[in-house]
């Protein structure tokens, strides 16, 4: 086996519920495209068969792995599973050969890890059915709890004299809990989930959202809604209050996505994809279906044409005439230029 013909491997430890069933799992070093060398270690010590798997080991088997990884040459990953011996929490190896319909909950929160390490963009994991895999779990100041389990957990908590503090109940925790991704400030960290893609520089502001498989390529800055499946370029700027419409909520088979040097005014939206240096201007949502008049440099009326019909393209300045009502799209020959000095995340 060739490490291109292997796509994603990990070494986690994760969270059972008391029927042994994964409720989440941590990657501290997620790898895409493993060496060969790696896999095969692996493989001969856990009896690996072959296609996309998950292992659970013990702590018994942390000093073989440890010594088979090492006479691979995988000093990195040698280190990291040493570290595993005297481990409270179930141990994992999952390997995925191909990059298809996850079918377990180890395999999700490895691919959503790939995405937050910013080792795969946006849009280049399959996660087709993964919402049917994800158990909806109280994250609590002790970790996930599984929801039939929360009741005597909270009780248990109370007679020894502490709080069980339920965060939220949810199918994805938040991002920070797993990797904070470099030169990245985030003010409200319980608005960014698992998932999430921010490059370097990118700012999320309190008001600031952003979803699962969606994320900046930095510097941004984010003070409104980046949905599920919205990939953002780099210098564009978000306002507060404004959204993209994410395909789970409407915006059916279109992918949104906002090119570099874009503005959303503050409680503006958008349902089609910008291209570069485009301007939405505050308190306006351009849906695909939205009646627009397209005015020339003179500001004559060229036609009306349907928002999905501009969609992708660059240099527009989307408004809505304050005496008539209309929404009007103007050529934007102004880029935005960020603030450089917001985005000194190091």
């Amino acid at each position: 086996m060739t490490a291109s013909q292997f796509f994603s491997f990990g070494f986690g430890v994760g969270t059972q519920n008391r029927n042994g069933q994964w409720l989440e799992v941590f990657y501290p070093q997620p790898l895409l495209n493993p060496s060969a060398e790696l896999v095969d270690a692996v493989a001969t010590t856990l009896d690996y068969q072959g296609g996309n798997q998950v292992i659970a080991f013990s702590n018994d088997q942390v000093a073989a792995l440890t010594a088979a990884l090492n006479a691979a040459g995988e000093t990195v990953q040698a280190e990291l599973v040493a570290s595993f011996a005297n481990s409270q929490r179930p141990l994992v190896a999952c390997f995925v050969e191909e990059n298809i319909d996850p079918k377990s909950v180890p395999e999700v929160y490895l691919k959503l890890q790939l995405l937050s390490h910013r080792l795969v963009k946006p849009h280049g994991l399959n996660l087709t059915g993964m919402f049917g895999l994800l158990p909806n779990v109280a994250w609590t100041n002790e970790g996930a709890i599984d929801l039939t389990e929360l009741p005597a957990r909270q009780l248990q908590a109370r007679l020894n004299g502490q709080t069980l503090s339920v965060d939220c109940v949810d199918k994805f925790p938040k991002m920070t809990d797993y990797v904070v991704p470099a030169g990245t400030r985030i003010a409200d960290t319980a608005r960014v989930r698992l998932g999430a893609y921010l490059g370097e520089g990118t700012t999320i502001m309190h008001e600031g959202f952003v979803n699962f498989n969606a994320g900046t390529a930095g510097p941004n800055m984010v003070e409104g809604r980046i949905s599920a499946g919205v990939f953002v370029g780099k210098g564009s700027d978000l306002g507060g209050g404004c959204s993209t419409m994410g395909t789970l909520s409407g915006g059916g088979n279109m992918v949104i996505s906002v090119g570099d040097e874009c503005l959303l005014g503050a409680n503006a939206g958008t349902g089609i994809p910008l291209g570069d240096r485009c301007t939405i201007e505050s308190g306006l949502y351009i849906t695909a279906g939205t009646k627009v008049n397209v005015l020339d440099e003179n500001r004559e009326l060229v036609e009306v044409a349907r928002a999905r019909d501009l969609a992708g393209k660059s240099d527009l300045l989307f408004r809505r005439n304050s005496q008539n009502g209309a929404v009007e799209c103007l050529t934007n020959k102004t880029a935005i230029e960020l603030n450089e000095a917001l985005h000194a995340n190091n």
